[in-house]
């Protein structure tokens, strides 16, 4: 399976990714190997399945718009890629920001750059947990995409309601942005460390590079708050 991805005579060009996890030399580490394929259906999916690969897709970006009139008219492409690799890439840059992170794709038949669609759309086994299917979407220099950012809550350490014993509840785990294809980010990092007991954090109050739209009608719902452990008794609550 390895030669054929060594012997492509695709060019790559690549991406850099702005990933704090993830350096150039990283970047270029996880540069999926794909290979086009002709054929659809779940005798060939299986079939590719029990020879250690996964089918994958890549949409134009604008394929994915609900106006039929917007959506562009590039076929999308059909691909294969190696089981292996991307478990190793799924363990190494973790979920669920597999999904908002930007690779390098190499074809075997051409050459482009794509970034995943959001978590949703790595189909997996529900019994093995096994990944049955990806999608992609093309990361074209200049396109913006919408993309479910996963969050991630840092100072639960030294937050003072945390201390006094309450619990953090974190309302929303992603928020949805359309985002210019270079200005992705993985993650969006939620400071609590100054959080007590009632308070919350709001949409609107989670800083973002400029160019990122917030796709939320209102942004003034709370994304995560601090709540108390303590639970009042309904029978003596009269009392």
């Amino acid at each position: 399976m390895a030669k054929w991805w060594r012997s492509g005579a695709g060019g790559l060009r690549v991406l850099t990714t702005n990933s704090p996890t993830l350096s150039s030399k990283a970047a270029s580490y996880h540069t999926i190997q794909a290979i086009p394929r002709e054929c659809t259906g779940t005798r060939v999916a299986a079939r590719d399945r029990a020879q250690g690969r996964i089918p994958a897709v890549v949409f134009s970006h604008n394929l994915l718009e609900k106006d039929p009139n917007s959506r562009s008219a590039t076929k999308k492409h059909l691909l294969t890629t190696e089981s292996k690799q991307i478990q190793s890439i799924v363990r190494s840059v973790k979920l669920p920001f597999f999904c908002s992170t930007r690779f390098p794709l190499q074809i075997r038949a051409g050459s482009g750059s794509s970034v995943l669609l959001e978590s949703g759309n790595i189909h997996r086994d529900e019994k093995t947990g096994k990944i049955l299917n990806l999608v992609f979407v093309w990361a074209e220099a200049g396109s913006d995409l919408k993309v479910n950012v996963p969050i991630v809550f840092k100072g639960e350490d030294v937050s003072p309601g945390l201390k006094k014993g309450g619990n953090l509840n974190r309302i929303r785990t992603s928020l949805k942005y359309l985002c210019p294809a270079e200005h992705i980010p993985p993650k969006i990092e939620v400071d609590v460390s100054n959080l007590d007991i009632g308070d919350r954090i709001f949409m609107r109050d989670v800083e973002v590079h400029p160019s990122l739209k917030l796709l939320s009608k209102n942004d003034d719902i709370p994304i995560c708050k601090i709540v108390t452990t303590e639970l009042e008794n309904p029978e003596s609550a009269g009392v």
